[in-house]
């Protein structure tokens, strides 16, 4: 079975300007790529969306932005929504708030280069947004996107698993899909799925860049 954690059922009870666990658009999905820029996978990855004409969002690491920058300007240039995903991809729980903050703003800044956005969407690593950081997006009317629909494209089984299971367990309306774009993967198992998904008629877009 696809995975949706407890914890995001109880964060779907709270508005969608401050959580975004799934979208109330019965009419689309929502793929989310973590973990990148990836100089080996994310331009394929770009390469199949384009292929099968779909916008995607991408929550990009810092220390990747400033490393793969041509990367992060294509991604922009195609049309997908680039969020904040920390500046390093280290555990917020084992940070405090002053670090927490800093990891954001500054890959907020980062990311304001490509976009002209003052601030991002943001997904922290693993999910993980202690009692203080909520408060403080709360209090900014910061958005932060966690996800519906688990697609599991980071466990070591082959990629036809995840191909099938895909098909088998599509996401639904409204959900936001979460997938990684620092392995081969993703890109792998779309580039089959995604025509099955639009003969169905699913059809797919990027989120908006920030809370409305």
């Amino acid at each position: 079975m696809i995975r949706r954690p407890k914890k995001h059922d109880l964060l779907g009870l709270l508005p969608d300007t401050l959580v975004l666990t799934r979208t109330r658009d019965s009419a689309l999905r929502y793929l989310t790529f973590d973990d990148g820029p990836d100089p080996e996978h994310t331009p394929d990855l770009l390469d199949v969306l384009a292929r099968h004409g779909v916008k995607a969002s991408f929550f990009l690491v810092g220390e990747k932005i400033e490393a793969y920058p041509a990367i992060v300007a294509r991604i922009v240039a195609e049309g997908h929504m680039v969020g904040n995903h920390s500046y390093s991809h280290w555990s917020f729980a084992r940070m405090d708030i002053a670090k927490q903050l800093e990891e954001v703003y500054r890959t907020d800044a980062l990311l304001r280069r490509f976009d002209d956005r003052p601030h991002h969407r943001m997904r922290p690593p693993s999910g993980y947004v202690g009692a203080r950081l909520f408060m403080h997006f709360a209090a900014h009317r910061r958005s932060l996107v966690y996800w519906s629909y688990d697609s599991l494209d980071y466990q070591d089984r082959p990629v036809d698993d995840l191909i099938a299971r895909l098909l088998d367990q599509p996401p639904g309306p409204g959900d936001i899909v979460l997938m990684h774009d620092d392995s081969d993967k993703a890109a792998r198992a779309l580039d089959r799925v995604l025509p099955a998904w639009h003969a169905r008629g699913m059809r797919f877009a990027a989120l908006p860049g920030n809370a409305p």
